[in-house]
């Protein structure tokens, strides 16, 4: 199959200029001069469909390298499967993901591995790589970890909150941080400070306040700022890289930006819901149908912020200063009704997660939209970045000869209204982005040269998703 994409603009984080791009089988075979001839034939006549994108942005497919199918947490499990997931996330415009394999206490990191496999075999629209979360550090972990880097997961996420489910202590974090910086791992952290987090959780009830709101001002941005110092502490002391996932608080960013401001490899991830959402609007929403319970459909972690603190300015400025290196979402996606609603009464039981894999691109582009970041800093945070970090660059996440065939058409004189009735493919009964209008559109999306969405019609198949064995990350030193 040989595909033409005519007349588009095509933009890498390097930037822009008008080509044609040829798609020979699952490769991106050309990127040439707008009508351009192969041996003095049109090109045109040579191929098997020509898409014409006049006026049209032509990007390398979005790059989600923070998602959770499927994940069992808080008595439930994230209301998208594989298929579901994908699905959503081809019609936004992501043609690759890097989801979370789970290991909890005592469970065997391999045999999670070999899980996880399963779970998206077969069932993947798109194509996926993984990552590995490390809740029980022993020698058992660190051998495994020497493992599944050959099976190409090169990158472990610990965590400093969650007691008895991830929660790491910092001896445990150091001895992963160890192994990381002997083997060449990217090291993760999900950076809170659970221990105090506990205490005002605990504190909070006590007192009667139970609703969703207190999520946020029990996980105080101090509780994120101290944690996050810490573990960039312990990396330097490992000589590790680091990758912070979630960061919503200002201070976080400014701990990053220090650190990397005196040389240390430190990097910062944003997400859609930190620089949009807010306490005060969301999670103290009230509605009929579910009274001051409403927050709930809000509740993650790290927590939506302050707007009146400036917390969601500050992750703009840090995605344009490169401080936050890129966005994922940490689609963790969980149904109201008979999820979320474990919470009633006492917010600690709220199933932590939001759904966003499908409004990622859109979201951020609006961000283009207002001014915020410039056009090639879109697709260096969204697909670029994502694929270096994360050892797919060369393969993913650019548009040149010899990579995949993973291309997205993007109209920015097209209109997108997100909604539960509008453009809603999650397996959700709510809309986290209920009401967003985004001055821009997905209409064409190509994974591997294949068309899986187009002119708002859904072509994919959960036969065509592969996974994806990733290399180290390029931004080792």
């Amino acid at each position: 199959m040989k595909t033409l994409i005519t007349g588009g603009t095509v933009v890498n984080s390097t930037g822009r200029g008008l080509a044609d791009v040829l798609i020979e089988g699952e490769k991106i075979a050309a990127v040439l001069p707008p009508g351009s001839q192969l041996l003095g034939a049109d090109l045109k006549s040579a191929v098997d469909k020509v898409i014409d994108a006049t006026g049209k942005y032509v990007i390398p497919g979005g790059i989600d390298a923070h998602t959770h199918m499927e994940m069992p947490f808080g008595g439930s499990s994230a209301s998208d499967t594989f298929e579901t997931g994908t699905t959503a996330a081809a019609w936004g415009g992501t043609t690759s993901i890097v989801d979370f394999v789970v290991q909890y206490p005592h469970q065997n990191i391999l045999d999670q591995y070999h899980l996880w496999h399963e779970k998206a075999a077969g069932n993947s629209v798109i194509d996926y790589g993984f990552h590995q979360i490390l809740s029980d550090v022993q020698d058992s972990s660190l051998t495994a970890m020497d493992e599944l880097i050959s099976e190409g997961v090169t990158s472990f996420k610990l965590f400093t909150a969650y007691k008895d489910v991830f929660l790491s202590d910092d001896g445990q974090i150091f001895r992963a941080f160890q192994k990381g910086a002997e083997n060449g791992a990217l090291m993760m952290m999900h950076a809170e400070n659970g221990s105090v987090i506990d205490v005002l959780q605990k504190q909070a009830i006590e007192a009667g306040h139970t609703t969703p709101y207190y999520h946020g001002t029990t996980r105080p941005w101090q509780t994120e700022e101290e944690a996050v110092h810490r573990v960039i502490m312990l990396a330097d002391l490992a000589r590790v890289p680091l990758y912070i996932v979630h960061v919503s608080a200002k201070q976080a960013v400014e701990q990053i930006a220090t650190a990397r401001d005196r040389g240390q490899n430190v990097f910062g991830e944003a997400c859609p819901q930190y620089l949009y959402l807010s306490l005060e609007e969301h999670l103290a929403a009230v509605s009929e149908q579910w009274g001051d319970f409403e927050g709930a459909k809000w509740v993650c972690s790290t927590p939506v912020r302050s707007r009146e603190e400036g917390h969601q300015e500050a992750m703009w400025q840090g995605l344009r200063t490169n401080d936050l290196q890129l966005v994922a979402t940490d689609h963790c996606p969980f149904c109201m009704t008979d999820q979320k609603e474990l919470g009633i009464g006492d917010f600690t039981k709220i199933p932590n997660g939001i759904g966003s894999v499908e409004h990622r691109m859109d979201l951020i582009y609006q961000g283009v939209v207002d001014g915020k970041i410039t056009l090639e800093r879109w697709v260096e945070t969204c697909s670029v970045t994502p694929a270096r970090m994360f050892g797919m660059y060369g393969q993913k996440g650019v548009i040149q000869p010899g990579a995949d065939g993973d291309v997205v058409i993007y109209d920015p004189n097209g209109h997108t209204s997100i909604g539960l009735n509008k453009t809603h493919h999650m397996n959700m009964d709510y809309s986290a982005w209920e009401g967003y209008e985004i001055a821009g559109h997905v209409d064409t999306v190509i994974s591997r040269g294949s068309i899986i969405v187009d002119n708002n019609t859904f072509l994919g198949s959960t036969s065509h998703g592969k996974y994806i064995k990733r290399g180290l990350s390029q931004y080792l030193i």
